[in-house]
């Protein structure tokens, strides 16, 4: 690993025993085909299984209802943003030439992902509980609070809440497409909710951003209007 790579590892307190998988952590799709969304999809499961974990401890009589919406804003987009700014990881991500230019650097989508990749290379690297031990880290500064149910509700955590509000299963969200050139690429997202038999489609800039995009969708379907 080069220099920047090795004070990266020392910011995460945790040293690779297979240096690789924290390299593709940083490599966007257009640098290289060895690129970090599988270690992406990998690691949003972790984070959100440490995050939840973490608030059942912290906020011990908050009901199921508020632990979903403080969930959802702690590994919401901007959230993991600013994280991966304190750790310093626009100065390690590898873009290609097209996605440098064009600033992704700064992409708040790039860095939530690649954040979430760097997540999921620790868990393969040493396990669930070093993975668990670095979300930990990440969110000591974090002020976590039952009152950020309050901020307002992005489409996914609407749907999710409407779901949950009538004890049915979460929805499933699957890329089935990809357009455009590697470096101002848009995901085609579909998100279905099997109980219901409905499934709808969104496209956005990241894949964050079509999950959002499919779950407005739904939102518009529901037999009953999301409150």
């Amino acid at each position: 690993m080069d220099e920047g790579l090795l004070a990266l590892q020392r910011r995460l307190q945790h040293r690779f025993t297979d240096p690789q998988l924290l390299v593709r952590s940083v490599t966007h799709r257009s640098f290289s085909a060895d690129h970090n969304e599988r270690l992406e999809f990998l690691g949003d499961s972790v984070l959100n299984l440490a995050v939840a974990a973490l608030l059942y401890e912290r906020l011990r009589e908050a009901p199921e209802g508020d632990l979903s919406r403080v969930r959802a804003n702690l590994v919401k987009q901007d959230t993991l943003h600013t994280l991966s700014v304190s750790l310093g990881l626009p100065d390690v991500l590898r873009l290609g030439e097209g996605e440098s230019r064009s600033g992704g650097q700064k992409r708040p989508s790039i860095l939530a992902d690649a954040l979430e990749a760097v997540i999921g290379a620790v868990y393969l690297d040493a396990g669930y509980e070093a993975a668990q031990a670095l979300v930990h880290r990440l969110f000591e500064s974090v002020e976590i609070n039952p009152q950020m149910q309050a901020i307002g509700k992005d489409p996914k955590t609407e749907l999710q809440e409407w779901l949950q509000g009538r004890k049915m299963k979460l929805p499933q969200y699957r890329v089935v497409g990809t357009l455009g050139a590697a470096h101002k690429q848009s995901f085609d997202v579909e998100c279905e909710i099997e109980e219901l038999s409905l499934i709808e489609r969104g496209i956005g800039g990241s894949r964050r951003s079509g999950e959002q995009a499919a779950a407005a969708a739904m939102l518009l379907r529901l037999p009953v209007k999301a409150t």
